[in-house]
């Protein structure tokens, strides 16, 4: 679990890569200097860990591109105390992410292996989520319902409705929406039933499965 001036220094280039890419809140890109990226990934990937590349994980699953963490991360505008949804914990770098950005965040991730192996990692970095919940994130999660925002970390077919009605009035869904390609979607929520959609431009992500428990 080291952390040296080698990977703070990779780290910053990585910030400087991000900002020539058009990633300008300070505040995530404050977090991505801070978070060790290299120690949510396998040892043998460490020389990789601070290009600008997503990589496998565990459960068949990947570790998204820094690029797309902030752009994700910039889109929600989180402040801190916000309550966050994140459907998708992964190896937690997001999540920690969220943490540095001053969220409350709740976690829900599908594939046991990855929730077992990342609800005892974050903690031994000192990140604590309010919750890591293993579950389905296509029902969200309602007891703890509104969020300020909901960001999910994998491709969806279709925007889950459950995930629309837990949002806040004023709220923000960031969901990478489609099947092969995802088309990076933001929903604001203006009323009860009233939102407002941007969309973004095409993404990668691994499929978001439901129903799978």
């Amino acid at each position: 679990m080291k952390d040296t001036f080698k990977h703070q220094g990779m780290r910053q280039q990585l910030v400087d890569t991000l900002i020539k890419k058009g990633i300008k809140d300070k505040g995530v890109l404050k977090a991505i200097g801070k978070i060790p990226r290299h120690l949510f990934m396998d040892s043998g990937f460490i020389d990789h860990a601070y290009q600008d590349k997503a990589f496998p994980i565990a459960a068949d699953q990947t570790i998204s591109q820094p690029y797309t963490v902030a752009f994700q991360s910039e889109l929600l505008q989180v402040q801190p105390g916000d309550k966050v949804l994140e459907i998708g914990t992964g190896s937690g770098y997001q999540t920690a992410v969220l943490l540095e950005l001053g969220a409350k965040v709740f976690s829900i991730e599908r594939q046991q292996e990855l929730f077992k192996k990342t609800s005892k990692f974050l903690p031994k970095l000192g990140y604590r989520a309010k919750s890591l919940i293993f579950g389905d994130g296509y029902k969200g999660l309602p007891v703890e319902a509104p969020f300020k925002s909901i960001i999910v970390t994998a491709g969806a077919p279709f925007v889950p409705n459950p995930l629309l009605s837990q949002l806040a009035i004023g709220g923000r869904l960031v969901i990478p929406v489609g099947d092969d390609v995802q088309v990076m979607t933001l929903f604001i929520r203006k009323g009860p039933k009233e939102f407002e959609k941007h969309e973004f431009g095409d993404f990668r992500f691994v499929p978001m499965l439901e129903d799978k428990n």
